[in-house]
C-alpha cells in the first residue's frame, strides 16, 4: 500500500474523532502490528486532536502507538489541570520516570502527613 492510501484509510477511520472499537489499547505496550509509517500517521492525527483540545482521543492513540512524547504531553496537560493521578498514569505509560517521581513524592508526603497526625 502506498502512503496516500494508508493515510486516507486511517483518516477515514478517525474522522470526526470517532475511533473504531477494538482499535485502542489500554496497556503500556503499543500495538505490534502497526508499521512505522502507520504510527507516524496516527501520531500526527493525535497531535492534531491534542492541539484542538481532544485530549482523550489523542491519549488513546498515543497509547496505541506507544508514543512517549505524546503521553508526556498528555501527562503535563493533566498535571496543569490538577489531575495528578491521570498525569501519573500518562507518565508511567510514557516510561517517564522523572515526571512520575515527583508525583510519587507528593503522594508519599500526603501519606506521611496522614500517618503522623494524632
Amino acid at each position: 500500500m502506498d502512503r496516500k492510501i494508508i493515510e486516507e484509510n486511517l483518516t477515514n477511520s478517525i474522522k470526526e474523532h470517532s475511533i473504531p472499537d477494538g482499535f485502542i489499547k489500554v496497556t503500556d505496550n503499543p500495538v505490534s502490528g502497526l508499521s512505522s509509517e502507520q504510527k507516524v500517521i496516527l501520531n500526527r492525527r493525535a497531535n492534531e486532536m491534542f492541539n484542538k483540545g481532544n485530549i482523550e482521543d489523542a491519549r488513546r492513540i498515543y497509547i496505541t502507538t506507544g508514543y512517549s512524547d505524546g503521553l508526556t504531553r498528555v501527562g503535563n496537560y493533566y498535571l496543569s489541570k490538577h489531575q495528578s493521578l491521570k498525569a501519573l498514569k500518562a507518565y508511567t505509560l510514557a516510561h517517564n520516570k522523572r515526571e512520575a517521581s515527583q508525583i510519587y513524592e507528593d503522594i508519599a508526603k500526603v501519606i506521611s502527613t496522614l500517618l503522623n497526625e494524632k
